[in-house]
């Protein structure tokens, strides 16, 4: 039975279908047509934020902490425009969301009209794939195959572009059970590569897990095959920011986090192993570090849902394409057939060496005096927080990195962060997409206060919703990460790395009709936190913490993973100018 419907209520229709519980999005002249079928309905609610980033940024935080996709709506002209950052930021960081966009009408395309911008040309190089509708009996359809394509494969953003006479007309709707896709991609892994991975590993006398976010965008069943096959052979594991939570931060076998800001321990291991599998990650440079001084030893697999991944930064030996989740199910049942021999005597050897690198303990630290540090602000935060239900998002900057390595994961989907694109203004927006989708859960929001400052507005969409959402502010009063490069890397010629000006953050709360919370002494510490997580409503938490910290370890860029900075409490040797020690 056909159903005959103006092209906006085909929107409302199709998201209804697709299961949408939540939009985020910004009304305009090009999208109240959709906007006026959406006040006439009660299955989809919509969440009115403050800025066309804030409702993209809101999707991602929704779907990643969910596993669905998100939903943002925005209007033509520069609520496209100003959608393109977080489009960026989904397409990098692998994260489904269905952006639908307002267009001029199809006659005044290309006149240069009021709010009109070529949308579709604009968003090409931004997302997974891209659609114009010219004709409303197309609209159903185009919609159900972007959630298919946004989810499927590899995950990503998707953008319709709906001009408003199509929302105006008449047009037949497409059921969701009646479409047919050409777009398949392959899932299962290549059997006999898996075999060939299965017998490395047995040979293997120092192997390495090197685990990222597909792990987790695969779904829950990724992470749980990815702890067995971990359990059933002994191996280290390691993993990218954006696969944090996939094992366990308190499994025997985690080594902490890879790259630029990671462990000791795991980027050492990297550099010594014999073996490195790659499962879900993407060699980004944060991870590599020099090149040609990559893993310079091992044998490498990658096994990965994308094929344009594979080899196309790094070379490896045992290429597997597939889902993650299909080819640890293939790998563990060949595994256990060959009866998961491991080299016993050289993996303990291989663990010795790795504990003696724990042993530097590269994240220990000393709060003394009277200035709270940053990793004992987010040592207590982690102490106070991680028996509750709990999800956290970050903006970007050296709080970031504080927080991949004092905040402990257990489980995915708990860490909703910028990796790729590195977008401040990303977490603010993001926590309240993640409280939308977890209303009783505690969210918290690990933020710098300049990068906190770019999209401060949704605060005004915390109240509105009665979003519980803490943003906990570690204020340095400093670019942070900026003022960290100058310092080693320019001479200390601090260009533009602070502001003369910051906001009262208590009484910029308050202006919200939110608590405010300060903190600058580490004997407070404890007690302010314990009153942001009993508060009942959206707390801006300022936590006045040491200007000039630096985040250790660090590897210089254009430097291999045995090349890394120190903080100069940690080894002995000689140090530099910049508080750190070359090791």
């Amino acid at each position: 039975m056909t159903k005959t419907m103006t092209g906006a209520k085909m929107v409302v229709q199709a998201l209804i279908d697709q299961g949408v519980e939540v939009v985020f999005g910004y009304p305009g002249g090009a999208v109240l047509p959709i906007y006026d079928e959406i006040f006439q309905q009660n299955s989809i609610q919509h969440v009115l934020v403050r800025h066309e980033q804030g409702a993209v940024h809101a999707a991602e935080g929704y779907a990643r902490s969910t596993g669905k996709p998100g939903v943002a709506l925005v209007t033509s002209g520069p609520g496209a425009t100003n959608a393109v950052t977080g489009l960026t930021d989904a397409l990098l960081d692998s994260i489904p969301i269905v952006v639908l966009t307002g267009q001029v009408p199809t006659f005044m395309i290309g006149t240069d009209g009021f709010q009109e911008a070529d949308t579709v040309g604009i968003t090409r190089p931004c997302t997974k794939h891209n659609w114009l509708v010219k004709d409303t009996d197309k609209l159903a359809n185009t919609i159900h195959e972007a959630f298919h394509v946004a989810t499927s494969g590899r995950p990503g953003p998707v953008l319709i572009d709906i001009p408003k006479d199509v929302q105006f007309a008449n047009g037949t709707y497409s059921e969701k059970s009646k479409r047919k896709s050409h777009y398949a991609p392959q899932v299962k892994g290549d059997i006999a590569m898996i075999t060939e991975l299965a017998e490395a590993m047995a040979k293997a006398k120092r192997p390495l897990f090197y685990t990222g976010g597909g792990v987790i965008n695969s779904g829950p069943a990724a992470s749980q095959l990815l702890r067995e096959l971990v359990e059933a052979t002994g191996f280290p594991i390691t993993s990218t920011l954006m696969g944090l939570g996939c094992y366990p931060a308190s499994g025997p076998a985690w080594l902490g986090m890879l790259g630029m800001h990671g462990t000791y321990e795991a980027n050492l291991a990297m550099h010594g192993c014999d073996l490195m599998i790659n499962i879900g990650a993407r060699f980004d440079d944060r991870i590599t570090g020099r090149l040609d001084a990559f893993s310079p030893k091992s044998t490498k697999a990658h096994i990965d849902i994308d094929a344009s991944s594979i080899n196309k930064v790094i070379q490896v030996d045992m290429p597997i394409l597939g889902d993650v989740a299909h080819v640890l199910e293939d790998l563990l049942k060949v595994w256990k057939a060959q009866g998961r021999k491991t080299e016993k005597e050289s993996v303990a050897k291989w663990w010795k060496q790795i504990n003696e690198w724990r042993a530097k303990d590269c994240l220990g630290f000393t709060q003394d005096g009277p200035i709270i540090r940053p990793q004992y602000a987010l040592s207590r935060l982690e102490a106070l927080t991680k028996d509750h239900d709990r999800y956290i998002t970050t903006e970007v900057g050296q709080h970031q990195m504080w927080a991949a390595q004092y905040l402990g994961f257990e489980d995915p989907n708990r860490w909703m962060t910028s990796g790729g694109l590195g977008t401040m203004g990303y977490g603010t927006p993001a926590s309240i997409g993640v409280q939308m989708a977890h209303r009783d859960s505690l969210v918290i929001n690990v933020a710098g206060e300049a990068s906190w400052l770019m999209n401060m507005q949704e605060m005004g969409t915390a109240m509105q919703y009665r979003l519980p959402v803490k943003q906990f502010i570690l204020n340095n009063e400093r670019l942070g990460m900026v003022r960290q490069w100058q310092q080693l890397l320019h001479g200390e010629r601090y260009s533009q790395s602070w502001s003369e000006a910051l906001p009262d953050f208590v009484k910029l709360a308050e202006a919200f009709g939110a608590k405010g919370i300060r903190c600058d002494n580490p004997d407070d510490l404890d007690e302010a936190i314990k009153e942001m997580i009993a508060y009942d409503g959206p707390v801006i938490f300022d936590c006045l913490v040491e200007k000039h910290e630096n985040c250790f370890p660090m590897i210089p860029s254009g430097k291999a993973h045995n090349e890394m900075l120190l903080a100069n409490a940690q080894v002995q040797g000689s140090i530099t100018a910049t508080g750190a020690v070359l090791v």
